[in-house]
């Protein structure tokens, strides 16, 4: 499989310059002791210099084109070292050929020079003495022009092909297809779900696919726009995601790697047509959106047998009874990115996860077996979560009521159970608005009596049960008198108009007090 644009004529290479006649450049040894792209490599430039450290002035991409003035001086068979180091310090620094112009200063390619380049597998290029320098220089700039013009026209003509493809009726397919075409390798588009909808030409091996599509939902899962490159198997990949932060809509894998200036322009055109297209479907989505939170109100209306019908109809049904009823605290502002979320889960967990957003939330429904994945939802969007216990359809509305609770009830971020005993034991329903409204009432003559006296009926009351109507343990932990604890008592009852020596009457006042925390 290619990964990268068709190459262009006139490739600023060694091997280009090499087959110029009018240059009668020499490669001094074989083609064997090279690396074998060491003629093929391109040549961003081409510099001269008699230094005997040019380095601090080269940058790497460049060929180097000596006289050898620097080792006149230089004994040959004493100081190969001097050789060695001086070809060393060029291939570390990225120096990709070495040319000698002969009969300068030297007849020949000191044998020194020569050896030190065999040794490093540097291409080494004898540049005779009617050649001059300027012209290797010009030859190397010319084609670096000529490439560049070329990939331009390129560019400019793959754009103009990609545009035209987008008015044809299947658009996105098209402009994908007609990118893959240009590229000369695979493309394919993720959903905002990290599905594969996709691809041209068909055909990746499974397990170059199993990688690039894991990698695709870990991008997308985690809802910021990113451009990466990663290699599965011998396969270079560029992933870029499409739409916005917090928002996006999938995901173009190209099986390229490092890709050009003009290259990138291109696939940056098509990802601005991907993007559109897909923005252009949100109408569907925000309809869909809807319907599930359709279904949604009709389970909380006990009508579960239509809502099943619905959702088997668009999304393959919903998940088997007994079921679990989990409801977020996500603000308007955020249910996009919950929805996203969970839009993804739901796909993983075709058949096991449906959700649908309700006034206070979003509603979750899911198999018992599947709640480990909203603690995982939870931690990555900051989230209260409630848990139901388990029910069946006929109890949704019951369940969903203990979800809210577990979430109202539950301390920052994470999953609250509503079988967690602080959460959902019968008292726990005391902190409701009715229950608050109705103990407010009924301690009505005391809280006034307080506030009109300044006495302390309430806090002596509920300190008095407490203590398990103790008026000893009740006077020891106010601080007062056993006997002031039984005036306040009486009075309490008598206002209260309760007979608080019965249990019934300590637990109506009991619970009033509960609602007051």
């Amino acid at each position: 499989m290619a990964s990268s644009a068709p190459p262009t004529p006139s490739a600023p290479t060694l091997r280009a310059l090499l087959a110029r006649t009018d240059l009668a450049l020499r490669l001094a040894g074989a083609d064997g002791e090279l690396n074998d792209d060491a003629l093929d490599r391109p040549i961003r430039w081409i510099h001269s210099s008699d230094l005997a450290d040019p380095t601090p002035f080269l940058s790497e991409g460049l060929a180097l084109l000596t006289t050898g003035t620097q080792f006149l001086d230089t004994d040959e068979a004493d100081d190969a070292s001097i050789y060695d180091e001086y070809v060393a310090r060029l291939s570390a620094r990225g120096v990709v050929a070495l040319g000698f112009g002969t009969e300068v200063v030297r007849e020949g390619i000191p044998d020194g020079l020569d050896a030190a380049c065999r040794a490093h597998r540097m291409p080494l290029v004898e540049v005779p003495y009617r050649t001059p320098f300027i012209a290797v220089a010009r030859a190397n700039a010319e084609a670096v022009a000529a490439q560049t013009y070329a990939r331009r026209s390129w560019a400019l003509a793959a754009q103009r092909a990609i545009s035209l493809a987008a008015l044809r009726p299947d658009g996105l397919g098209a402009t994908l297809a007609e990118l893959s075409r240009q590229l000369d390798t695979w493309v394919g588009l993720f959903d905002a779900t990290g599905t594969l909808t996709r691809q041209h030409p068909s055909g990746l091996e499974a397990d170059v696919f199993a990688g690039l599509h894991d990698e695709a939902r870990r991008v997308l899962r985690r809802g910021a726009r990113a451009g990466s490159t990663l290699r599965v198997g011998d396969i270079p990949f560029t992933l870029q995601t499409l739409g916005r932060g917090g928002r996006l809509r999938g995901a173009i894998a190209i099986a390229a790697g490092d890709l050009d200036q003009e290259s990138r322009s291109v696939v940056t055109a098509v990802i601005a047509m991907a993007g559109l297209a897909l923005e252009q479907s949100e109408g569907a989505a925000r309809a869909r959106g809807q319907l599930r939170a359709g279904v949604v109100q009709l389970l909380l209306s006990s009508q579960p047998n239509i809502a099943a019908r619905i959702a088997r109809e668009t999304w393959g049904g919903l998940p088997e009874a007994p079921v679990v009823v989990a409801v977020t605290d996500a603000a308007a502002a955020r249910r996009e990115t919950v929805t996203d979320r969970l839009e993804l889960l739901a796909e993983e967990h075709r058949g096991r996860i449906f959700f649908g957003r309700e006034a206070s939330g979003v509603v979750i429904v899911l198999t018992p077996g599947e709640t480990s994945v909203l603690a995982e939802v939870a931690g990555d969007l900051g989230l209260r979560i409630g848990l139901s216990g388990p029910t069946a359809y006929d109890g949704f509305a019951a369940a969903a009521a203990q979800a809210r609770t577990a979430r109202d009830r539950g301390t920052g971020s994470g999953v609250t159970p509503f079988a967690d005993p602080a959460v959902g034991g019968v008292l726990a329903l005391l902190g409701g608005p009715d229950a608050r409204a109705a103990g407010r009432t009924q301690l009505e003559p005391l809280l006034r009596h307080d506030a009109e006296r300044g006495t302390a009926l309430v806090d002596t009351v509920r300190s008095w049960l407490e203590h398990d109507g103790s008026h000893e343990a009740t006077a020891r932990a106010l601080g007062i008198h056993r006997h002031t604890v039984r005036a306040r008592v009486a009075t309490a009852g008598r206002l209260l108009d309760r007979d608080l020596t019965t249990f019934a009457a300590r637990a109506e006042v009991w619970a009033a007090l509960r609602t007051l925390v």
